[in-house]
């Protein structure tokens, strides 16, 4: 009698060994949660996050979350959901569809919080048995694609959004780049970033809604002048040259005149949207 109870727990106890193991090794450092988001540049956070580390990614719009794996990446991070559940969350993230547009996210690791952007398309190989066709990229402060040694913008402002940041940058653009930043904020269809470009407290649907028909908007060409030349003004016009893709009328290309003000030479400059909205 005494070796069958001893037998039962040292099964018992094996057993649940096992089970401890089979979870933990999945999961990231216990210890508790910080609610401040970091914002860390990739160098560190390459350490950090070292490859075959699990983590877990928030996206910042719905507060939908899972978790991943890092498998690869020397200029940012490449990630796989960990398993078929996981990648049914990340879809429904995406509103059923794969797609290249980037998103905030707080990468979750232990008791930090760190700010980053990803894109939804599965591409390259992918190692793990969770229904996702490949890998993702997850990009952090100063990471950049394989192709270019300067971060991406778009990933760059979805970082900053999900860092707190993305209001201050906006702010402290010069007329060029309020222009690059509004022409992403179209192609992200994100209209956070597009409204920060925009004259506070001026609503415009038509102008939003003719902005929702656009699926790609590229600036082809635009003149500059030396930022010490705008010093002393108050308004501006930008011829800039663009190809628009329409989803119903195909590609088009036009120069658009955008008008930039701002209320003092040390306020921040704002693109004018009622007479954007006449050259769309």
């Amino acid at each position: 009698m005494v070796r069958i109870i001893l037998l039962l727990f040292l099964f018992l106890y094996s057993t649940n060994l096992a089970t401890v193991e089979a979870t933990t090794q999945y999961d990231e450092k216990d210890s508790p949660l910080s609610f401040k988001v970091e914002m860390v540049p990739w160098d560190i956070v390459n350490e950090i996050l070292p490859r075959k580390s699990f983590f877990t990614i928030i996206d910042v719009e719905t507060g939908l979350q899972f978790r991943v794996q890092r498998r690869a990446g020397s200029r940012h991070a490449d990630v796989q959901p960990l398993t078929i559940e996981d990648t049914k969350v990340m879809k429904k993230i995406y509103n059923g569809k794969w797609s290249w547009k980037r998103r905030a996210i707080i990468v979750k690791y232990g008791d930090q919080m760190i700010a980053a952007s990803m894109h939804g398309m599965p591409h390259g190989a992918g190692a793990l048995k969770n229904g996702f066709p490949g890998h993702f990229c997850v990009h952090f402060l100063g990471s950049t694609t394989h192709r270019s040694n300067e971060p991406d913008l778009a990933h760059k402002l979805m970082l900053l959004k999900a860092g707190g940041k993305l209001d201050e940058y906006v702010s402290n653009a010069d007329p060029y780049h309020l222009i690059e930043i509004f022409a992403t904020g179209v192609n992200q269809k994100d209209r956070k970033i597009i409204k920060l470009t925009f004259l506070p407290q001026s609503k415009n649907k038509k102008l939003y809604k003719t902005l929702d028909q656009i699926t790609i908007f590229s600036i082809t060409n635009i003149s500059y002048l030396p930022l010490s030349d705008l010093k002393g003004l108050l308004s501006m016009e930008i011829p800039v040259e663009v190809e628009i893709y329409r989803e119903k009328q195909g590609r088009e290309r036009k120069q658009l005149v955008f008008i930039l003000v701002r209320n003092s030479m040390v306020d921040r400059w704002y693109i004018q949207q009622k007479e954007l909205q006449k050259e769309l």
